[in-house]
C-alpha cells in the first residue's frame, strides 16, 4: 500500500492527487500546483504556457487555464478507493492515539509535530515540502502547557468585573423589556374596559329607545285596532248585502222577491246608520330620527349616559299646534316688557300707600329682592304650564 500511495502523490505537493490534470506530455498533476506554475507566452494561441516538473517539456495551457485541461478519471477513480480503504483501515485502528500515528500525506512520516497555525500534528516533509510550510510549529507537549495557561487566563478575563457587566445589562434590558410589556397589557386592558363599558352603555340606551318605540306601538295597536276590527265589520256587512242583493235578482217568484227586498233595504239602512270612525291623525312626539340627529351626533362619547330617554307621545297635529300657539301667545304676553312694568307699578303704589299710611316699614332693598324672586318663580312655573300643554 506505501508504494500505490507513492504512485497517487503529485510531485509538486508530495500530497494525494487533488483533481488530477493531465499535461500534453502525458504527466499528471494537480490543478492547483499547475496554477502556480502558468507562465505567460507569445509562442502559443492561448498566451500561456507552462514547463513540466517531470520531462521539462515547454507545453501550452488553454486561455481558461489548468481547469480546462484534461481530467485523469482512472488516476482519480484509484485515488477514491484507496481513500476508501484508508477510512475504513482508520475505523478499525480508532483506539491508536494520534501521537502514534503517520501522516496520511507521506507515507512512514510520524506526526511528532504540533502545528501552530493549523492546530493540529504533521510530519517532516508536511513543514518542508507540503502544505505547511513556513508555518510556526512547537512541541505537542509545550503546545498543551501553553494552552493551559490561556485556559486560567481566560477565566480571569471572565469572571472579571467588566465581563459582569454584559449579564447586568443584559437583566437590565430584560426588566425595561417586562415594564414596557406590563405598561402595554394596562394599556390593552384600559382599552378593553372602556370599550366594554361604552359598549354597555350604548346596548343600554339602544334598548330603552327600542323599548319607547315597543311601549308607543302597544299604544298606536290600543287606539287603531278597534276602530280596524270596527270597520272590518261593516265591511263584510257591505259585501254580505251586495252578494244577497244579486241572489234577490235571480228571485223569480214576485212575493219572494219583495219579502227579501225589504229585509235587504232594512239592513242597508242600518248599515248607513252606523258611524264609521273618524280619528284625528296624530303624530309621534318627539321623533328618533330628531332626537338622534340632534341630540346624540352632538353628545361626546363619554357623555352619552346622560343622555336621558324620551317619553313618547301620540298628538293630535291641529291640537298640539293649536295648543303651542296658544301657549306661546300666552307667555308673549306675559313676558311683554308692558305688562311687567304695569305690574311692577301696580306693586309699588301698593307698597307707597301701605307706606304713607305707615304699617309697613320694608326697606326698598328687601322689596327689590321679594319681587325678582316672584318673577323667577312665574318664569318657570309658565314654562312647565307650555310644556305640558303641547306634550
Amino acid at each position: 500500500m506505501d508504494r500505490l500511495e507513492e504512485e497517487l502523490t503529485c510531485a509538486i505537493c508530495y500530497d494525494i492527487f487533488e483533481e488530477p490534470r493531465v499535461l500534453p506530455c502525458s504527466h499528471t498533476f494537480c490543478r492547483v500546483c499547475l496554477q502556480d506554475l502558468l507562465q505567460p507566452s507569445a509562442e502559443f494561441p492561448s498566451g500561456r504556457c507552462l514547463s513540466c516538473p517531470t520531462c521539462r517539456a515547454v507545453v501550452a495551457v488553454p486561455a481558461a487555464g489548468p481547469k480546462a485541461l484534461p481530467l485523469n478519471f482512472a488516476l482519480k477513480a484509484v485515488i477514491e478507493k484507496w481513500q476508501e480503504e484508508e477510512r475504513a483501515r482508520a475505523e478499525a485502528g480508532a483506539g491508536a492515539g494520534a501521537e502514534a500515528g503517520m501522516c496520511r500525506a507521506h507515507p512512514r512520516q510520524p506526526l511528532n509535530i504540533y502545528c501552530l497555525q493549523d492546530r493540529q500534528l504533521v510530519c517532516g516533509q508536511c513543514l518542508t515540502i507540503g502544505k505547511h510550510r513556513g508555518h510556526p510549529i512547537d512541541d505537542l507537549q509545550s503546545a498543551y502547557r501553553k494552552a493551559r495557561e490561556a485556559s486560567g487566563k481566560l477565566l480571569e478575563e471572565l469572571m472579571d468585573k467588566s465581563r459582569s457587566e454584559v449579564f447586568l445589562c443584559s437583566e437590565r434590558l430584560q426588566q425595561q423589556k417586562a415594564q414596557c410589556q406590563s405598561t402595554l397589557q394596562s394599556d390593552r386592558e384600559a382599552v378593553l374596559q372602556y370599550f366594554k363599558e361604552l359598549g354597555d352603555a350604548l346596548e343600554h340606551k339602544k334598548e330603552a329607545l327600542l323599548s319607547a318605540l315597543d311601549e308607543l306601538d302597544s299604544r298606536i295597536s290600543e287606539k287603531y285596532d278597534p276602530l280596524i276590527e270596527e270597520v272590518e265589520k261593516l265591511k263584510l256587512e257591505e259585501i254580505e248585502l251586495k252578494e244577497l242583493h244579486s241572489a234577490v235578482q235571480k228571485e223569480e217568484s214576485p212575493l219572494l222577491f219583495m219579502e227579501k227586498l225589504d229585509g235587504l233595504q232594512q239592513r242597508l239602512r242600518v248599515l248607513k246608520q252606523q258611524q264609521l270612525p273618524n280619528p284625528e291623525p296624530v303624530e309621534i312626539h318627539p321623533r328618533m330620527e330628531t332626537l338622534l340627529q340632534d341630540t346624540w351626533s352632538k353628545t361626546e362619547i363619554g357623555q352619552v349616559h346622560k343622555i336621558h330617554t324620551p317619553k313618547l307621545h301620540l298628538t293630535g297635529k291641529s291640537q298640539c299646534s293649536g295648543k303651542q300657539t296658544g301657549a306661546s301667545a300666552v307667555w308673549a304676553a306675559l313676558i311683554e316688557p308692558n305688562f311687567i312694568v304695569l305690574f311692577l307699578f301696580l306693586v309699588v303704589s301698593v307698597w307707597h300707600k301701605e307706606i304713607s299710611s305707615g304699617a309697613i316699614l320694608t326697606p326698598l332693598a328687601d322689596l327689590s329682592e321679594f319681587l325678582l324672586r316672584i318673577y323667577q318663580d312665574s318664569c318657570l312655573y309658565l314654562w312647565d304650564t307650555v310644556d305640558n300643554l303641547c306634550y
